[in-house]
């Protein structure tokens, strides 16, 4: 088989580098893969793979024209067998174009916390949790669940982290946690704050440090309240690194990691204890009790609409505090788990056996246009709610003093 990848971005994160890691193992099969996308710093994770990459156009506004023509253009020089897009923006730019006017097939990658309506229902879906598979399938033809997988070579414990920690400037005595995560308002922003403001919590004679590894465009607030905490601590509890291409020595280095989805997965690749960050106040620490939550539901949650800087703390205090055989323990659970149930070659395999089920199952031009009319009319009336609210934030308020 050839078969197009389809990216919206390129900047490190989570459903790219799972994309690009699962297209590699399907290379590996014997197939031929090509990476789409608009140019960004995985770009070079695509040259290590050994992957082609095919620049996308600049972006517009999805679903962009541009793009959905270019797609269309690339599968039909190429001779694409088959389409693979992930999340919804290049889903509908596939779809109008090689998919629609080509007739080439088409498959679904959603690894958000949720599937929008206008993600066209009628083709083969895949999603990273069974939680949310199950309030799919009543919706959808189908849907397949490829949890996030995790290369257990290349993420692997490490015999000595002391290189590691050292060139993080991480003193022997100071217990690490470690996030590495894009610094972005959706998912991350809130749980980033709640453990930034946590480290004024700690004990500071548990020489406890929190680093963020990434960047992205809520560096500079996280960055306030990073100075605020440091202020009130008198030392330098909170440290934001900036981003690292292969982060793999900032999982090495952590003596706790905090994260979700994917970046939780590979601390437990190498074999350290986690604290699961989810939203609305969530914070789990992952053990052998609340494996079955994370099964279902993902390595991520939502929590009561609290603050959630309290819980965090508390996690954080109780692993801090734990001996640190407990702490190993829990690490080596982690570490199992992720080798009999996150495997890339298994999650391979399954790709590429969706692959071969999609081809077989081609609908004609009339049935692919009749299918595409019911996300189009959802897309259509969310564009038009966006536009209504722009308009209405945008006008002028007849009324003295604020607009609250």
């Amino acid at each position: 088989m050839r078969i197009l990848t389809c990216l919206h971005t390129m900047e490190i994160g989570g459903s790219q580098i799972n994309a690009i890691e699962i297209a590699a193992t399907v290379a590996g099969l014997g197939h031929e893969v090509i990476v789409y996308g608009p140019d960004g710093d995985l770009r070079s994770m695509v040259d290590e793979w050994g992957l082609e990459f095919v620049q996308a156009p600049p972006k517009g506004e999805a679903p962009s024209p541009r793009n959905v023509a270019a797609i269309g253009e690339v599968a039909r020089q190429r001779g694409v067998d088959l389409v693979h897009a992930y999340e919804w923006a290049p889903a509908l730019e596939a779809a109008y174009g090689a998919y629609l006017r080509r007739g080439v097939p088409l498959v679904v990658t959603v690894l958000s916390m949720e599937v929008p309506a206008w993600v066209p229902r009628h083709l083969p879906l895949i999603v990273g949790t069974e939680q949310i598979a199950a309030q799919e399938r009543p919706h959808r033809a189908e849907v397949h669940v490829i949890e996030p997988p995790i290369d257990t070579a290349a993420n692997a414990p490490v015999a000595d982290p002391g290189p590691a920690r050292r060139a993080l400037g991480i003193a022997d005595d100071e217990i690490a946690v470690v996030s590495v995560s894009r610094l972005v308002p959706e998912l991350k922003l809130e749980g980033l704050l709640a453990a930034t403001r946590a480290m004024a919590g700690i004990d500071p004679g548990l020489r406890m440090r929190l680093l963020i590894v990434g960047d992205g465009e809520s560096r500079a607030q996280i960055q306030q309240v990073a100075d605020k905490t440091n202020a009130e601590v008198g030392a330098e509890a909170v440290t934001l690194t900036g981003a690292m291409l292969d982060p793999r020595d900032a999982y090495a280095a952590a003596d706790i990691v905090i994260g979700m989805g994917s970046s939780a997965l590979r601390a437990m690749a190498f074999a350290k204890p986690v604290v699961v960050q989810g939203e609305r106040g969530f914070w789990l620490p992952l053990t052998p009790q609340t494996l079955p939550v994370f099964l279902d539901q993902g390595f991520y949650g939502l929590g009561d609409g609290t603050d959630g800087t309290d819980r965090v703390a508390a996690a954080l205090t109780e692993l801090g505090t734990a001996d640190p055989e407990h702490r190993a323990e829990l690490g080596e659970f982690g570490r199992r788990t992720v080798v009999d149930r996150f495997s890339l070659q298994a999650a391979g395999r399954r790709q590429a056996e969706i692959y071969e089920q999609a081809i077989a199952r081609r609908l004609n031009l009339a049935r692919r246009a009749g299918a595409l009319a019911h996300p189009t009319a959802h897309l259509v009336n969310f564009k038009a709610s966006l536009a209504r609210q722009r308009f209405a934030a945008g006008r002028p308020t007849t009324r003295s003093g604020s607009d609250s």
